[in-house]
């Protein structure tokens, strides 16, 4: 029989005790609105009684989102804190009051210098008192997986006759492995239920050793009825359960764990980009599930096999959770297979015999050179190596550019060829890289909406790469663009018109976008 598993996020508290993530009040009620959207069952929304300022953001999210999902905060086992939390979340229609307590010897003796049944009294008059509060209590015992069990289950009994209707088993410092964790959660939970079956168990794991997530399905597989995460994994040192990760390794192994969640699949995507935009803090390319390059081939092998047929080489399709379609990364390393692929795409023949591989062999050197190669150089590699056929559309290069920033008026000064002709325009931006786009967008007649742009260095010091990605809006469609160079204003360049390129290739070849009547033409 499936079970649901109910899905807690914690990025706006302990996500958000990463250094540099700090929210201010309306974007936290914005990545709320879109966990909302997400559909998680329960956001715990701060830390009320640290500040003044973390306060009004859990009572505003409360207020906000709360008619349709659970809101709880954290608090110490002391009253001030939980009278924090029941102020901040008893607006909403399901409020849920959070208390932490340690249970590991080393908390209990050199966190608290009391003894251990002082630290259990403690959690216990704090769960007595939230529950004069409200009705629903989750009690952490913070640092479980270093615990003494026979201490860990006197701890979690008692505060479960107290009144406490969630238990959470953390694993705070993330020690825990897979193994040794299912089995102590498989325990917890047999004697809890003997106990009381109506308790709520919960885990909530760190990935110091990488393990966050493997620890939380593991828990899952033995009983846990409730996870805690974050989006990306966010969290201090080396973060928390990623929350994406939980969700499809439950959805793509649902018979292994029989189990799901109510999250909604094609809102990961866009959960996982909204909080890069409002943190800064970028996800690693080969982050699993949001990471850039998760649905991204570029092996020959790979490519092959997954032209053949998806599933050889992928569990998950990315529009599953809301990703841009499969994407095959031309290098070196792609095989006949994937580059006869591009070629098919684009509308041409690919030919056969020695006529085939001079044009395999012209892709490598470009490859070689380049290092990745798109739609728009296939394009031109094509119609050079066929110079006896009509070609009937021309895309854009950059021929040249200038940019001059500054505080007043930064602009732009841009040259593109399109087949025989060339095209100049210099526009104003507010910073260097708009007045950059803008001259762009002039010149070549399409009304895009740059939606994202993101720069990486891939090397170091003074000659460092940089590599740009942005995504465009077109009509309502979705299009990439990326470009590497030492010059991050060319990157820019080049990476915006791969995009517009992309546009116009997949409008057939032929653009009936002019360039306007003042532009010079040369």
């Amino acid at each position: 029989m499936e079970r649901n598993i109910i899905v807690l996020d914690t990025t706006l508290r302990d996500g958000e005790q990463v250094p540099g993530a700090k929210l201010n009040v309306q974007q936290k009620i914005e990545f709320a609105q879109q966990l909302k959207r997400l559909n998680v069952d329960i956001i715990e929304a701060g830390f009320p009684a640290s500040s003044a300022g973390d306060f009004q953001a859990v009572q505003e999210i409360a207020r906000t989102v709360g008619d349709s999902i659970s809101i709880t905060a954290l608090a110490r086992a002391v009253k001030g804190d939980i009278d924090a939390v029941y102020e901040s979340i008893k607006l909403a229609q399901n409020p849920l009051i959070h208390i932490v307590l340690g249970t590991s010897n080393i908390h209990v003796e050199k966190k608290f210098n009391r003894s251990k049944d002082a630290v259990l009294q403690m959690g216990v008059d704090a769960v007595k008192y939230a529950k004069t509060l409200l009705p629903q209590v989750q009690y952490s015992t913070e640092d479980a997986s270093r615990s003494d069990f026979e201490y860990l289950w006197k701890t979690i009994e008692a505060v479960v006759k107290a009144g406490a209707t969630m238990i959470n088993v953390p694993d705070t410092v993330g020690y825990a492995v897979p193994d040794e964790f299912g089995e102590l959660i498989r325990k917890i939970n047999e004697r809890l239920k003997n106990l009381n079956d109506q308790v709520i168990l919960s885990v909530h794991c760190h990935n110091d050793l990488g393990l966050a997530t493997a620890n939380t399905l593991s828990a899952v597989r033995n009983g846990a009825q409730k996870v805690e995460c974050t989006i990306n994994g966010l969290g201090e040192r080396a973060g928390n359960t990623s929350l994406e990760e939980v969700v499809m390794g439950l959805k793509v192994r649902e018979n292994h764990f029989k189990a799901s969640t109510h999250i909604r699949l094609k809102e990961l995507i866009r959960t996982s980009r909204l909080l890069t935009h409002l943190t800064g803090l970028d996800v690693q390319v080969n982050k699993a599930i949001t990471g850039e390059n998760a649905f991204a081939h570029s092996s020959g092998i790979h490519q092959d096999g997954l032209l053949k047929d998806k599933q050889v080489y992928e569990i998950m399709s990315p529009e599953e959770v809301g990703a841009d379609s499969m994407e095959l990364i031309l290098t070196a390393r792609s095989g006949r297979h994937a580059f006869k692929n591009a070629v098919e795409k684009l509308g041409f023949e690919t030919g056969e015999g020695e006529d085939f591989e001079g044009l395999f062999e012209k892709f490598l050197l470009l490859a070689d050179a380049k290092k990745e190669v798109y739609d728009h150089d296939v394009f031109y590699l094509v119609t050079q190596h066929r110079t006896h056929e009509e070609v009937s559309s021309h895309l854009y290069e950059l021929d040249s550019f200038q940019v001059v920033t500054n505080d007043l008026y930064p602009t732009a000064t841009v040259k593109l060829k399109k087949g025989s002709e060339t095209f100049r325009d210099s526009m104003v931006g507010d910073g260097p890289i708009d007045a950059l786009y803008s001259a762009i967008k002039a010149l070549v007649g399409l009304d895009v909406q740059l939606k994202d742009y993101k720069i990486n260095s891939l090397s170091r010091g003074k000659e460092a790469i940089g590599r740009v990605n942005i995504r465009i809006e077109y009509q309502g469609k979705i299009y990439s663009g990326r470009a590497m160079d030492t010059d991050i204003i060319k990157a820019s360049a080049l990476a915006f018109l791969n995009g517009i390129n992309a546009v116009l290739l997949d409008a057939g070849h032929d653009s009936q976008a002019q360039a306007p009547a003042e532009i010079t033409v040369t």
